[in-house]
C-alpha cells in the first residue's frame, strides 16, 4: 500500500475477511501495531454497521467503531467473477488471511486454506469458528451462545437466581486475543522457516481456556462450580461489601493483605484469630468473619475506605459505571482515548515503549478505500 506505517507490524498485510466482534477485534489490534489491514465487506457491509443504538452524533453505530480503526475498507461480493478475481488477488498478496465463515464457507468461492495455500504459500491464514472445523462445524458461533453451553453462564448470577450472561461478549473479546497471538506466534515461525500455516480458534476452546480456575476445579478437582453472586470460590473476603455509604469491592488474596484490612478497619485481632489467619481458614469460617468486616467498614463510605485502603496496599474499588471506568482510568494518567478525525475509541492496551500503537485512521466507511486497494492490487 502507498500508506505510511509504522510500529512493530509495519509491513505486514493482513486480509481480513472477519465481521462482527472476534476476527475484527484481533485485526484491530494488528493494525493498532502497524499492520495493514484490509477489512473485507459484502456489500451490505458487515452486520455491526447496523447494530444500534447507540450511535455516535453523525449516526454511526458505536458497536461497529469499537473494533474496525486503522483498517480500509472494500465491498466485494464473491459470486461476482470481477470482485472474486480481486478477492483472490488479495490473498495472494497478504501476509495474513483471516476469516470467521462457517468452517467450509469459503470453499465454494475459492478462498478456503488449500486455495489460497496454492496462491500463498506463506500465508498465515486464520480461520475462528464457534466450534471448530470437526463434529461443531455444522454450530453457529455466537458470543451468547458460547456463553451459555462453555459453563459460563452457570457460573453468573445469585446462587439462588438465574445464569446471566456477562455484560460484554467476552468470548468473542477472548477468541480474538487468542487469533491475535496464534497469527504472531505463526508469523515468527515464519520468519524463521518462511513456511505459512493454519491457525484455527474456535470459541468454545477459547472459553474453556479463559474460564481457567474453573474449568480447572472440573478437569483436575472433580469438582463442578455454581453460582455464587459475586463471591468467590477460593478466597474471601474477594466480593462487594457494604460500608457506611455504598459498597466496596474487597479482593483479599493474601493472608498478609488480609492483616492490613483488618488494621485499617480497626479490627486488628482478627488476623490473630485462628478462625481467619490463613486462606482457607476465612474461607471455611465466611459466615462468621462477614458481620465482623462489616462492622469495621461502617464508619466510611465507600469512596473514603479506597483512598484509605489503597494507601496501604489493601485491594479495592468502587463500583463504578462505564463513565466511571474510564474517568478513573484518566485520573490515572492511563491515557485511555483515543481520538481520530471525530472518532473517539479505546486505545490499544499494550504499551511498547519503542514501537508503540499508532491510531492514523478512523474506522472506514463502507468500501471507502475500494479504488485504492484495486489499485494497488493492480500494480506488480
Amino acid at each position: 500500500m502507498d500508506h505510511a506505517s509504522t510500529g512493530p507490524l509495519s509491513g505486514v498485510t493482513v486480509a481480513d475477511f472477519s465481521r462482527v466482534l472476534a476476527g475484527p477485534y484481533c485485526t484491530m489490534l494488528l493494525a493498532d501495531l502497524g499492520a495493514d489491514v484490509i477489512k473485507v465487506e459484502s456489500p451490505a457491509g458487515d452486520d455491526t454497521r447496523q447494530w444500534m443504538p447507540p450511535v455516535t452524533a453523525a449516526g454511526v453505530g458505536t458497536y461497529y467503531l469499537s473494533a474496525n480503526r486503522n483498517k480500509r475498507s472494500i465491498a466485494l461480493d464473491f459470486a461476482d467473477p470481477a470482485d472474486a478475481e480481486v478477492a483472490h488477488a488479495l490473498a495472494a498478496r497478504a501476509d495474513v488471511f483471516i476469516h470467521n465463515f462457517k468452517p467450509g464457507g469459503l470453499v465454494r468461492f475459492g478462498l478456503d486454506y488449500q486455495a489460497v495455500r496454492a496462491l500463498n504459500p506463506a500465508t498465515i491464514y486464520c480461520e475462528i469458528s464457534g466450534f471448530g472445523s470437526g463434529g461443531g462445524a455444522h454450530l453457529p458461533g455466537y458470543d451468547l451462545l458460547i456463553q451459555a453451553v462453555s459453563g459460563l453462564m452457570s457460573l453468573t448470577g445469585a446462587p439462588d437466581g438465574e445464569p446471566y450472561r456477562a455484560g460484554v461478549a467476552v468470548m468473542d473479546v477472548m477468541a480474538g486475543l487468542h487469533a491475535a497471538i496464534g497469527i504472531l506466534a505463526a508469523l515468527h515461525h515464519r520468519t524463521t522457516t518462511g513456511e505459512g500455516q493454519l491457525v484455527e480458534i474456535d470459541l468454545m476452546s477459547s472459553a474453556l481456556s479463559a474460564l481457567a480456575n474453573q474449568t480447572s476445579a472440573y478437569v483436575a478437582g472433580g469438582v463442578v462450580p455454581q453460582r455464587m453472586g459475586n463471591a468467590h470460590l477460593s478466597l474471601y473476603p474477594y466480593e462487594p461489601m457494604a460500608t457506611g455509604d455504598g459498597e466496596l469491592i474487597i479482593a483479599i488474596g493474601n493472608d498478609r493483605q488480609f492483616r492490613k484490612f483488618a488494621e485499617a478497619i480497626g479490627t486488628p485481632e482478627l488476623a490473630d484469630d485462628p478462625r481467619f489467619t490463613t486462606v482457607l481458614a476465612r474461607n471455611d469460617n465466611r459466615d462468621a468473619l462477614r458481620p465482623l468486616l462489616l462492622k469495621g467498614l461502617a464508619g466510611r463510605s465507600a469512596q473514603d475506605w479506597f483512598g484509605v485502603l489503597s494507601a496501604v496496599g489493601v485491594p479495592c474499588g468502587p463500583i463504578n459505571d462505564i463513565r466511571g471506568g474510564v474517568e478513573l482510568a484518566e485520573s490515572l494518567g492511563l491515557d485511555p482515548v483515543v481520538e481520530i478525525d471525530g472518532y473517539r475509541g479505546i486505545r490499544n492496551p499494550i504499551t511498547l515503549a519503542e514501537t508503540p500503537a499508532r491510531y492514523s485512521f478512523a474506522p472506514p466507511r463502507l468500501d471507502e478505500h475500494g479504488d485504492e486497494i484495486r489499485a494497488w492490487l493492480r500494480r506488480d
